[in-house]
């Protein structure tokens, strides 16, 4: 049910201050709801799907993020000239800056999202667990205040032994596992605390640190909120994040098989007694780490649109985008908890990412030559930013597309997802797909024995080996190569042999040549 129009600031167009794939999803959104989309770009960017999609594009010079989606005066002056209400920033780039939101504000622009003052305390990780803490909501063992540049490191040595080993340090306006080390014992802790200060200073210009007691394998659970200017805050089911990279997530579900509908009830009451505490507006989202004994903990609040919405919508039916556009213009949220705590059926997402899983997952940029994205049953198909021909920049992070897929239940959702991972085929660059393949056949992800340490231990185990391109395509490729690479020996010249060892991938390449002409 759409909100009453009344009394609602009017936006008419809309500038996506972003790139990719979540670029995308919003102007898709403002579409839908009659509005104006404006792009802007960076100079590899000129040629993207977010510009071709928006109504208007305007180009922000450069290619490096400081020198375009993070100008601040490039982007306000663009809102400017284009006519734009209101600025929406997806996620990443400037979504959290609260420096961004008051300069938008103070320039009569509507800023789709939070207040500059909500995200400066919930930007501070020290100063988001106060806020936790005043909500009576329980948080980590750690400390409560900053450690500055200023403070040595016999001090912190002190404070980390009334914590308790094994400690994480963190940076206080940190976030995705940047600026955290953890120490085991004390003699570890001096090098924590450098690399810890070294990433936090130069990721995000502030050194200043904090500590927390690790958790010995935890699971990551969020909780995704919906806030109006009335004071209304609306939870959704939440969303299983433990499945994580070096910290970093890359594949999220919804519902969590390691929360029950008691514990659902008691996270989603935490996760608003926090949002009111802080006067939240806007969407945001409460993550928690839950022990092994079922006791969950405040992690942190995320002050924008998560990567992983796409799970909640498709169990919930909400979307998100289009309320967050709704809240901005002053409309109240009259979604009911009966409809959004109650999943219908259960939602996987893969973050599809241009990286090579055989090297360390190191980024792989390059041209995308040829695309096949899957449909069918059950898969959310409009989560990419990427088409054939388009280069996959340096300069950004490599997400590229988001693959989601919903089921019945969770083996259905995962037979879906499976499926689906095998008719996608991306060309002309490295992709975690075949990472995803190889995961979601895994014994212990299927029956849902894992927590935030599974995976990192899981690729300890691989020994180097390399993650097989397993898609039925590949498969048929392999075959057919194989079988013309036998066919050609058949009456083979006598000075054939020392070619022979070119013929398998020279018959594959026929094949694949075929197919592409006949696309």
């Amino acid at each position: 049910m759409r909100p009453d129009a009344s009394d609602r600031p009017l936006i008419h167009k809309i500038l996506v201050a972003n790139r990719g794939e979540i670029a995308v999803r919003v102007i898709r959104a403002c579409r839908e709801m009659g509005l104006k989309a404006v792009a802007v770009y960076s100079d590899c960017d000129r040629a993207a799907l977010h510009v071709r999609y928006a109504d208007e594009a305007y180009a922000l010079g450069g290619d490096a993020p400081a020198d375009s989606y993070l100008r601040i005066d490039k982007l306000v002056d663009v809102a400017r000239r284009s006519g734009a209400d209101a600025i929406h920033p997806g996620y990443g780039f400037l979504a959290e800056n609260a420096a961004f939101a008051k300069t938008c504000c103070d320039a009569g622009l509507i800023f789709v999202g939070p207040s500059p003052d909500t995200i400066a305390l919930m930007g501070s990780k020290t100063g988001a667990r106060q806020a936790a803490l005043g909500a009576g909501v329980p948080v980590v063992p750690g400390t409560e205040t900053a450690l500055g540049a200023d403070v040595p490191d016999a001090r912190i040595a002190e404070i980390a032994g009334r914590v308790g080993y094994p400690v994480l340090v963190k940076a206080v306006a940190g976030g995705g596992g940047k600026g955290m080390r953890v120490a085991a014992t004390p003699d570890e802790l001096p090098g924590a605390i450098r690399a810890a200060r070294s990433e936090a200073a130069s990721s995000f210009g502030d050194a200043a640190i904090y500590l927390e007691r690790r958790l010995l394998r935890p699971r990551h659970i969020e909780v995704q909120l919906l806030a109006d200017a009335g004071g209304t805050v609306v939870p959704f089911v939440e969303r299983e994040c433990s499945i994580q990279r070096r910290h970093q997530k890359v594949l999220e579900e919804s519902p969590s098989l390691a929360v029950t509908p008691a514990l659902r009830q008691a996270m989603a009451e935490a996760a608003v007694a926090v949002a009111r505490h802080v006067h939240y507006t806007n969407a945001g989202t409460i993550e928690f780490l839950l022990d092994e004994n079922g006791t969950f903990y405040f992690l942190e609040m995320n002050t924008r649109l998560q990567v992983e919405h796409p799970i909640t919508e498709l169990v919930t039916g909400v979307d998100l985008v289009q309320w967050q556009i709704r809240i901005a213009q002053g409309a109240a949220v009259t979604l009911l908890p009966a409809r959004t705590l109650a999943p219908n059926g259960h939602a996987i997402e893969c973050r599809i990412c241009a990286e090579d899983p055989d090297n360390y997952f190191l980024p792989s940029p390059g041209r995308v030559l040829g695309l096949r994205v899957p449909a069918g049953p059950g898969i959310r198909r409009d989560d990419g930013g990427v088409t054939p021909g388009l280069d996959v920049p340096v300069f950004y992070d490599p997400l590229i597309a988001k693959l989601s897929a919903w089921g019945e239940d969770r083996p259905h959702a995962i037979a879906r997802m499976a499926r689906a991972l095998g008719e996608y085929e991306v060309r002309g660059i490295k992709t975690s797909i075949p990472f995803f393949r190889w995961l979601l056949a895994d014994a212990d992800f299927r029956e849902g024995r894992f927590d935030t340490t599974m995976l990192d231990d899981l690729l300890q185990t691989r020994a180097g080996h390399p993650f097989l391109d397993i898609s039925p395509e590949a498969q048929e490729t392999a075959l057919v190569a194989t079988a013309l690479y036998a066919f050609d020996r058949v009456g083979e010249r006598p000075d054939a042999a020392k070619e022979r060892h070119l013929a398998p991938a020279q018959s594959a390449w026929k094949l694949q040549a075929r197919r592409d002409a006949l696309r």
